[in-house]
């Protein structure tokens, strides 16, 4: 039975130290990682800030980041392909050695937080042990089982799972619909462009999480991949 990891630690541990505490009103979400070199991972991301300039000005003077590429803006958030390396150290072995996939994180000026998927119980004891061998700093807040999960087994998380059940609740997906995007996105206080967004990435991390990974096994986790961490609001 999978196992599951939920902790916090601060920038200084993980990435973005500089950029977040020079914006502390920037928010970040991880929406997956790839972790294929042992001195750095590629994170996809969406960020939001009151200022994107100056963000993404202090993203490039950040020792973290190698490298940054922006894929899309709905005015509220932007998404980016960034290269991280340095204070990654704990987590290159998360995703490679034991298997984790992170399904939530996300980061501001406060620190990270981050959810990730064991497969099995061993293996994230393992991964525990490791991490303090190597006195990294980490506040575990919870350890349970997929079968005490609601959206993280679904490569989901929390903001878009919560998005999707709002959504059904409305009758969103119903035929005919009961309610519009628009309708929707007063509801819950955000854009039509932002909730569009959110609900295709939702839609998406809970197809490829519930017919094509467990159709083709496991080598979607053990790619290190995580579901839209990916590094809430989205």
């Amino acid at each position: 039975m999978a196992a599951i990891l939920e902790f916090s630690l601060p920038t200084e541990e993980f990435a973005l130290e500089k950029t977040l505490n020079t914006h502390p009103g920037a928010h970040i979400e991880i929406e997956r990682v790839v972790a294929d070199d042992p001195d750095r991972i590629t994170p996809y991301v969406w960020v939001r800030t009151d200022d994107f300039d100056a963000f993404e000005a202090a993203l490039r003077g950040d020792s973290t980041v190698e490298e940054v590429v922006m894929f899309s803006d709905t005015g509220e958030e932007r998404s980016y392909q960034m290269t991280w390396t340095g204070a990654i150290d704990f987590i290159v072995p998360i995703l490679t050695e034991y298997s984790g996939t992170i399904t939530h994180a996300d980061g501001s000026a406060d620190g990270w937080n981050l959810r990730v998927v064991f497969p099995d119980r061993e293996a994230l004891s393992r991964a525990h042990e490791t991490a303090q061998q190597a006195d990294f700093r980490f506040d575990v807040r919870s350890i349970y089982g997929t079968e005490d999960a609601r959206g993280a087994q679904h490569g989901l998380t929390e903001p878009q799972r919560e998005t999707l059940v709002a959504a059904l609740e409305a009758g969103y997906f119903t035929v005919p619909r009961e309610t519009s995007l628009a309708d929707l996105a007063e509801q819950l206080e955000t854009s039509h462009q932002a909730l569009s967004e959110r609900l295709r990435r939702a839609t998406h991390n809970l197809v490829e999480s519930t017919l094509v990974t467990h159709i083709d096994g496991s080598d979607e986790q053990s790619s290190g991949r995580c579901a839209e961490l990916p590094v809430d609001g989205l």
